[in-house]
Formats: C-alpha cells, sequence, structure tokens
C-alpha cells in the first residue's frame, strides 16, 4: 500500500518542464535544475523604510511598532542563485521520508496523503526537518535575502505583484479558503521571476537567523542565534492574518527552530 500510495505521490507532483532551459552568465551557459526558476546576479532593494504612522499596530495590541527590524532599506547584492517555484509538497516529502527514515513531521498522517493532498505544500516541518530535506537534494534553505529577492524583484516592491494587496494573488487570511491550498494555486500572484507562493498558503523556513539589519538602530532581545526567520505569510483565516501588513515580502517573522507549525513549510535553493 505505501508503495502505491509512493507511485502515485510521484505522479501527481508539479509538472517539471521537459526542455532543460540554459541561464547565459558571462562565465558559461548554466543549467537551471528541473522545478527550479534562476535569479540572476545583482542588486535589489531589501527591507522596508516604511513607518506605522496610523499605528495599526498598536490597534491590533502588537508590543512594537510594524516595520522596525525591517529598516533601513538598502541595496543588497547577490550573486546568482536557483531557488524553487514552488513549496515542498507532501508528495514530495513522502518520497523523502521513504527514503531516509527522518522523523515525520508535527501532525504528519500518511494515510491523508492522497488526491489533492499530494500537492499540497507539507507543513508541520521544523527547521531541522526542511534543512535535512534541501542537503538530500543536493540543496539548502534559501538565505532571507535570496528569499526576498526571489519574491519581490529588484525595485523594492511591497508584494510580488507590485504595490497594491489583492487578497485573490496568494492564500491569505483575506482570501478567506480556510485551508493550505495545492502549490501554484495562484499563479497570478507569481513573482518577476515566476516563484510561486511567496504570498500565503504556507509561511517558508530560511536558512537566516533572526538578526539586527546592518545600519539599523533597532534593537530587539531576540536578535541572536536563537530564532529562525520564516517569510511569506500562512494562509491564516483568523485574527492578524487577515492583514495586509504580514503577506508584504519584506516582512520579518521567526520562531524556535526545533517547532514545526501546522502553516510553516519550505522550499529550497541551490
Amino acid at each position: 500500500m505505501i508503495r502505491l500510495l509512493l507511485i502515485a505521490a510521484f505522479c501527481l507532483l508539479p509538472v517539471a518542464v521537459q526542455a532543460k532551459p540554459l541561464f547565459w552568465t558571462e562565465e558559461a551557459k548554466v543549467e537551471v535544475p528541473a522545478g527550479m526558476v534562476v535569479v540572476p546576479a545583482g542588486p535589489f532593494l531589501m527591507g522596508s523604510d516604511k513607518e506605522d504612522v496610523e499605528e495599526r499596530a498598536k490597534e491590533f495590541g502588537a508590543m512594537k511598532p510594524w516595520y522596525l527590524d525591517e529598516r533601513p532599506m538598502q541595496t543588497v547584492n547577490l550573486p546568482t542563485f536557483f531557488i524553487d517555484r514552488y513549496e515542498i509538497t507532501n508528495g514530495e516529502y513522502a518520497l523523502y521520508l521513504h527514503a531516509t527514515g527522518d522523523s515525520v513531521p508535527n501532525g504528519w498522517d500518511r494515510a491523508l496523503i492522497k488526491g489533492e493532498t499530494i500537492r499540497q505544500p507539507v507543513t508541520g516541518v521544523n527547521w531541522f526537518q526542511a534543512d535535512g530535506y534541501c542537503r538530500w537534494l543536493g540543496k539548502r534553505l534559501p538565505t532571507e535575502a535570496e528569499w526576498e529577492k526571489a519574491s519581490r524583484g529588484t525595485d523594492g516592491r511591497e508584494y510580488p505583484w507590485g504595490e497594491g494587496f489583492d487578497p485573490m494573488k496568494g492564500n491569505t487570511g483575506a482570501t478567506r479558503l480556510g485551508k493550505v491550498m495545492p502549490v501554484g494555486h495562484f499563479p497570478e500572484g507569481a513573482s518577476p521571476y515566476g516563484v510561486e507562493d511567496t504570498v500565503g498558503n504556507v509561511w517558508e523556513w530560511t536558512d537566516s537567523w533572526y538578526q539586527q539589519y546592518p545600519g539599523s538602530d533597532y534593537h530587539s532581545d531576540d536578535f541572536g542565534e536563537t530564532y529562525k526567520v520564516i517569510r511569506g505569510g500562512g494562509w491564516g483565516g483568523v485574527g492578524h492574518y487577515t492583514l495586509d501588513h504580514f503577506y508584504r515580502s519584506a516582512y520579518r517573522f521567526y520562531i524556535d527552530p526545533a517547532i514545526g507549525f501546522n502553516d510553516a513549510g519550505f522550499r529550497c535553493a541551490k
């Protein structure tokens, strides 16, 4: 039965482009790995200089004003890298568990991995499980800077598609679907590089510790090597997840790397 399930999972994974594209650099033609997109080398605008002038954070009951840990907006140069077009799915993760015997994610139920569920992002994974999966494929988790560039492009836009929040371009609390959706369900919300679902669906682990940005005058007791940054927002459906602020490409959140949540997943980079 398990063998049949794994075969079904493999068959229903997102379809990779059959023709392997080549990305041209000054040095050579580089083959783009299947299921990934290329983010070319160069500068991009990271972070935000916004201020919470309307004190929306206070209305929400937040402990600090919004945007402080995103400041200052700055130009960051990154080398060329690849990143998965989609979040890692239950079907893909099932193959990993079968091959490695790694510990199962929080809330994982193999019997439920069928039909539409196969193409939904895996959730409940902690940072170590996500990191292990990426390394198994010869990849790694993206850094916080890589994730943000892949999501917003180079021009400092608020969302992958531009400036205005549109709840129909991602599985956010405002979309009110009330559950995780199969990857690629919102192609109109793709980033300038073709990366999908960086707004909503599931939060995504990065490889970065929650640290103060260079040049920032904001200090937090949470900075250091205690919490890992996650990005993108989850499907939510209640409370603050309905607010557009938490789905911005520059928004930072952080959690204990040993903890998995039912709306947190990941994608890999290389």
